[in-house]
């Protein structure tokens, strides 16, 4: 479900091993429905969520799709499939948990609530739901304002974070904010210092919140490079930190599926803090395929039944996003916080590539006009999700 470049690393790892693979395009993504493993393309219509569900119905019992795997590839779609589960599962094999159970890791504020509750280190937080109560809030500035939950397809309407360095800005941003939104979906966050190379990750493959495969990753580099949408550039790492704190979380929560953790180090205290929950694949998701885990193999082979044995993967393995990560040491090296022989070592050698495969190659072909696109949008709307 989706035809981006998380998309794109499922069908390759499903295709490559003969599972046949259909992609549902939504929005101007098609990289992954350009691959070579992907044996069909159809369009996600327009409409309500009660619209998509009868059609994912539809289309099961027209084609003969029963016991097919369905694996949503981002925010909306996974909350889409956890809110109709009960439906979706008479003809589908789901990934994801329904959604009493899922949203405790989906909704921001329950996270924030079962983290406290664990005594897991995070940033300052708060969801008054009221302009009043925005307005007479006692945080510690900077702040971000962003959605608690997001349950519609992302938009470049949409900012994915606003910035508030002081009380008038953050009302302001507040109004902006929850004319999109509604004040009831918005919490207020402290601002980490640091910058994307601060933030470490905890993925996983899980059943009944235990671990069967796992690695630790650091974000490098990222675009845009504050509070950044996409990761351009990750390395596998040994970071004992994270790993308990991680692991409690998904015991609490008896998580079943592929899952990312987000943490970041605050250079005030040393201490990692959880930014944020992905229950689905994430930007970087096909760098387990280096490491000696590859993640979507691993939760077919679990939804089929079949054994996963538990696994750890490397540490020192590179994923990079090239066409976004060329754009952003474009913008490092010209303000001199990044030398070019320092870039051209990071990328020299053996490394995973977020969309280009020499036995799949049009994606890759593809992938350069279509960020510059999506780029040029930014220009325009510079603050879009």
């Amino acid at each position: 479900m989706g035809a981006d470049y998380r998309a794109l690393g499922v069908v390759r790892s499903l295709g490559r091993r003969g599972i046949p693979v259909w992609v549902v395009k939504q929005g101007g993504h098609l990289v992954a429905a350009t691959s070579r493993y992907a044996r069909r393309t159809v369009p996600w219509p327009d409409g309500d969520d009660r619209k998509k569900v009868d059609f994912l119905l539809d289309l099961c019992a027209g084609h003969q799709l029963g016991g097919w795997m369905l694996f949503p590839t981002d925010d909306y779609t996974v909350a889409i499939v956890s809110s109709y589960h009960e439906e979706l599962r008479r003809g589908y094999r789901l990934t994801v948990p329904p959604w009493e159970k899922l949203r405790w890791a989906c909704d921001k504020r329950l996270l924030h609530q079962l983290a406290e509750r664990l005594g897991i280190h995070q940033p300052w937080t708060a969801y008054p739901s009221t302009r009043g109560g925005f307005r007479g809030i006692d945080c510690p500035f900077p702040v971000i304002l962003k959605p608690a939950i997001r349950l519609k397809p992302s938009s470049l309407a949409v900012p994915k974070v606003w910035l508030a360095e002081d009380r008038e800005s953050l009302m302001a941003r507040f109004d902006e904010a929850s004319g999109l939104l509604g004040a009831q979906n918005l919490i207020v966050q402290e601002v980490v210092p640091g910058g994307g190379e601060e933030q470490i990750s905890y993925a996983a493959l899980c059943k009944d919140g235990f671990p069967l495969a796992s690695m630790v990753a650091r974000r490098k580099r990222q675009y845009p490079k504050d509070f950044g949408q996409l990761s351009t550039y990750v390395e596998t790492i040994d970071e004992p930190q994270i790993i308990e704190p991680a692991e409690r979380l998904l015991s609490a929560l008896r998580f079943t599926g592929l899952v990312e953790i987000e943490f970041k180090r605050d250079p005030r205290s040393g201490q990692f803090k959880v930014l944020d929950i992905n229950p689905r694949v994430w930007g970087w998701h096909t760098l387990s395929r280096r490491v000696g885990i590859d993640f979507p193999y691993l939760l077919w082979s679990l939804g089929q039944g079949k054994p996963v044995p538990k696994l750890r993967g490397r540490v020192g393995e590179r994923w990079v996003h090239l066409s976004a990560d060329l754009w952003m040491a474009l913008a490092e090296i010209l303000g001199g916080r990044l030398s070019l022989r320092s870039y051209l070592r990071s990328i020299r050698g053996p490394r995973e590539s977020a969309i280009f495969a020499w036995d799949d190659p049009l994606p890759g072909v593809l992938d350069l006009p279509l960020f510059a696109l999506a780029a040029g949008k930014r220009i325009v709307w510079p603050n879009s999700s």
